[in-house]
């Protein structure tokens, strides 16, 4: 009846305390026994004991950890916890904060870590990882199990942190791949084991320094991919005016001030993107996957030439209004001040390059999404691209400066000129856009095989970990034992049936991770590449 008190209570998320008392006269063992311990007496003590009843007492989860917890699912990042709880408090804790879903199995998704230990020694490691790889709550952890834990994630193949607070914790702060420490609570060992601090001690911050580190990762591939198609632009545009006898497009101190002025600061302002809201439902990159991924180069070199094609037409009908026709860099050469002509012919394809490239700065915000999706949630490239503004003008259009020391003529060039510069960002706006609808595709098809790549990944991890537990029980059989070790009883082989990781584990509509708590210890882990926790929230 006591029990079945407990287990009521336990299963609305409460902690249960059971007092009980016992008048004694004297101690119930030898006071003068120095060999006896410390839980030898405790056990005599607690003898014939009558129980006063029951406290219960509930430490709400923290606001925003549920979301959090369905964040990291959709993030590919497995969340484990683990807690010295009693089981089914423990399972009341993770149905709350969602790192159970209702219709996971509670036999196969929770256990007690007792189980770890069946006969006081922790299972063999095909065993313990047969174990860990499935299940989500960890119950009546002791210290030493988290270090057992991470181990055995670790020989899976994942990427684990664990967070921690206490003395105890370190072990296992120092062998996660990132031990991050609690800032609030947290000792100075566990601080000086850990790979870093959480200052506010809360899960919720662990799952927003994951998502702004996936934002600063895509700015640089922003960045690196706007860089690069633009100045792959410029080679193509130099190496066709050289190949076909065309007067040499830009002077190198123009393409110098390109780069310089008008280029960076648009590419600084790419670095500094706020992010996409659907970053968090990417799945993790592998650990080697180079920043410039394959479809990127793709994108860089379709953008490049693009940015060429329309240039160098803008260039050629430039030449030819200007340089009375002609087009090759013999004829113009014989033209009276045919100085004075080419430079006007520059100076419109250089209006028409910065403007084209400015235009190719807002499309590569995105590397999938129109240009006019949050046109203006930027700030930073607002400022860039009216830096770039200013500098162009001021380029083509101060005496000195623009004719006699870049070569530039602005004023000269009239309203025609002007007019056949917006050929250039306006084909550049159509082209691009339509570029990533290419782009798109090959980023769907990047998502499925890294998805497929995970699952099967995790699928291998879990043959391997039968195929040891096989090799060990046919060892232990031949060896001449009569039975299995009870960890190789319960987890020598994998069916063809068994629970292995589907598809959907990693869908973000079927959220299941961790989610932290006052006074439990919670570890997270990715499935494949990934990120983890663990401890006081």
């Amino acid at each position: 009846a006591i029990m079945s008190m407990v287990d009521r209570y336990s299963d609305r998320a409460l902690r249960v305390l059971a007092v009980a008392t016992r008048t004694l006269t004297s101690m119930p063992f030898n006071t003068k026994d120095d060999d006896l311990s410390t839980d030898a007496k405790f056990s005599a003590c607690r003898q014939n004991m009558r129980l006063v009843g029951l406290v219960a007492s509930i430490d709400p989860d923290r606001d925003g950890v549920p979301e959090s917890v369905l964040a990291a699912r959709g993030a590919g990042i497995r969340v484990v916890m683990i807690t010295g709880d009693y089981l089914k408090t423990a399972i009341a804790i993770a149905h709350n904060v969602n790192i159970l879903q209702p219709q996971d199995d509670e036999a196969t998704a929770a256990v007690d870590c007792a189980k770890l230990r069946p006969d006081g020694e922790y299972l063999s490691n095909p065993g313990m990882d047969k174990l860990t790889s499935s299940i989500r709550v960890f119950a009546r952890a002791k210290p030493e199990d988290k270090l057992e834990i991470v181990k055995s994630l670790q020989r899976q193949g994942a990427v684990t942190a664990m967070t921690g607070d206490g003395v105890n914790d370190a072990p296992a702060l120092n062998q996660a791949n990132i031990g991050v420490a609690m800032g609030i609570q947290g000792t100075e060992v566990a601080k000086g084991a850990s790979d870093m601090i959480l200052t506010d001690d809360n899960f919720c911050s662990i799952v927003a320094a994951v998502e702004k580190g996936r934002v600063i990762y895509a700015g640089i591939q922003k960045f690196v991919a706007f860089i690069m198609s633009v100045h792959i632009a410029e080679v193509m545009q130099i190496f066709f005016c050289i190949i076909c006898g065309v007067p040499v497009m830009r002077t190198p101190l123009q393409i110098l001030f390109l780069i310089l002025v008008t280029d960076l600061p648009p590419s600084i302002a790419l670095g500094m993107e706020p992010g996409e809201s659907t970053i968090l439902q990417e799945r993790p990159r592998p650990k080697d996957e180079p920043v410039v991924l394959m479809w990127m180069w793709v994108s860089m070199v379709l953008n490049g030439a693009v940015l060429s094609v329309v240039i160098i037409l803008v260039y050629l009908i430039a030449l030819m209004h200007y340089c009375d026709g002609q087009v090759m860099q013999e004829a113009i050469k014989d033209l009276p001040d045919y100085h004075s002509k080419l430079m006007d012919a520059r100076t419109v394809a250089f209006i028409s390059l910065v403007w084209a490239e400015n235009i190719r700065a807002y499309c590569s915000r995105s590397f999938n999404k129109p240009i006019w999706h949050d046109v203006l949630g930027n700030v930073n490239m607002q400022k860039a691209i009216i830096m770039a503004q200013i500098c162009l003008y001021v380029a083509v259009l101060v005496p000195f400066f623009s004719d006699k020391i870049l070569g530039l003529r602005g004023v000269d060039i009239g309203a025609f000129g002007w007019l056949l510069a917006l050929v250039g960002p306006i084909g550049s706006l159509v082209l691009c856009e339509a570029c990533k609808l290419i782009t798109a595709y090959q980023m769907e098809q990047y998502q499925q095989q890294l998805a497929l790549k995970h699952l099967a990944a995790a699928s291998a991890s879990q043959y391997a970990v039968a195929e040891a537990s096989q090799a060990e029980f046919n060892s232990n059989s031949k060896g001449g034992k009569a039975q299995q070790t009870q960890g190789d009883a319960k987890f020598g082989v994998l069916p063809a049936t068994s629970d292995r990781p589907s598809f959907d584990d990693y869908d973000a509509k079927k959220p299941g991770a961790t989610a932290p708590r006052s006074g439990l210890m919670n570890s997270m882990c990715a499935c494949l590449p990934g990120f983890g926790s663990k401890s006081s929230f």
